[in-house]
């Protein structure tokens, strides 16, 4: 039974509070890692909480612990690989993406929100264009058949570099 780090994570996620984007990318503003952490660690602490994220293979695992009981919550990510953005070399793109992972794989874990809550907020947002593709949705389409690709290159905003990769899978 893993009373003591269920009790422990509630706590904890009672009293964080939303990280603020301080990170700028292409069109979008995210939580950086370090302001995660910056954040983050004193909560832990406080809650006796910890966390590390290992490397197994093309695997991110990331596991939440409670230190004086033991009890573990683990969670997998699958590492894309074989990626190429545009100016960045294979070391500096698998960096960027383990990087990436590493962000969204412990907020997702701690329940944090790292990015813009519009459910929340009471106003809606319009917006006209497509909705942006998500991570799950691009590895996905990564997989999917040329008719399947082609609807989500119609129906979805994404980066240049996604968009690139998808039509080259339709070549």
């Amino acid at each position: 039974m893993s009373k003591h780090i269920y009790k422990a994570l509630a706590e904890f996620q009672q009293e964080v509070k939303p990280i603020h984007q301080s990170s700028q990318g292409y069109g979008y503003t995210y939580a950086s890692l370090g302001s995660i952490f910056k954040i983050i660690n004193p909560l832990l602490k406080k809650y006796g909480l910890g966390f590390t994220q290992l490397l197994n293979g093309e695997d991110l695992n990331t596991v939440i612990f409670h230190i004086e009981s033991g009890e573990t919550i683990e969670s997998t990510m699958h590492i894309q690989q074989n990626v190429q953005l545009a100016k960045m070399n294979t070391f500096q793109v698998l960096g960027s993406a383990i990087t990436y992972y590493r962000r969204y794989s412990l907020s997702a874990a701690l329940g944090l929100i790292t990015d813009k809550d519009i459910d929340a907020c009471g106003d809606e947002e319009k917006d006209s264009r497509n909705p942006a593709l998500t991570a799950t949705q691009y590895e996905s389409s990564l997989k999917a058949t040329k008719e399947q690709i082609k609807t989500v290159l119609a129906g979805f905003r994404m980066s240049p570099a996604q968009r690139k990769e998808l039509e080259n899978k339709l070549k």
